[in-house]
């Protein structure tokens, strides 16, 4: 029985911290992912994009155009990418990735295209050139790969 306990207590002691390390390793693998999507996107790739979207990706984008499934995500982005978002670059600063549990984060993400030159009909081309918005993803951790079940991008409305 003591030894039990013993058992118990050590191991109270140590999950805090084996909990933390794996948190801190699963963002590092998040964040690895997020940049793989600045390289592939400056790179023009919609299919490199699309590398870590689920089957069944929900996708919302700034136009507010609803998609569902990885092959219309990877459509879309070879889409924009070859035409008005062809020759921008992409500028992703994680603001915060909260581990809803230890196989799902969502992960919130300051966005800028850079160099857009051309927008859809009726939409403003920024004058600067940068295009802001705000991007969540929801992480998934299935099978030992994070992938990403949610994306949901929304404009940056600048300050009046």
């Amino acid at each position: 029985m003591r030894l039990l306990t013993l058992a118990l207590i050590l191991w109270t002691w140590s999950s805090p911290g084996t909990v933390h390390g794996q948190e801190a390793a699963s963002e590092v693998e998040i964040r690895a992912i997020v940049a793989g999507q600045v390289k592939a996107w400056d790179a023009g790739d919609g299919n490199a994009y699309a590398e870590h979207v689920a089957p069944d990706v929900s996708f919302t984008n700034l136009f507010g155009m609803v998609m569902y499934g990885k092959p219309a995500f990877a459509k879309r982005h070879a889409e924009i990418l070859a035409t008005f978002y062809k020759g921008t670059t992409k500028h992703h600063a994680v603001r915060r990735i909260r581990f809803v549990t230890p196989d799902v984060a969502l992960v919130d993400i300051d966005n800028e295209v850079r160099g857009v030159t051309a927008m859809p009909g009726g939409i403003a081309v920024p004058a600067d050139g940068v295009l802001k918005t705000q991007l969540m993803e929801v992480f998934v951790r299935r099978g030992g790969r994070w992938w990403v079940e949610a994306y949901h991008n929304v404009d940056t409305k600048p300050a009046r």
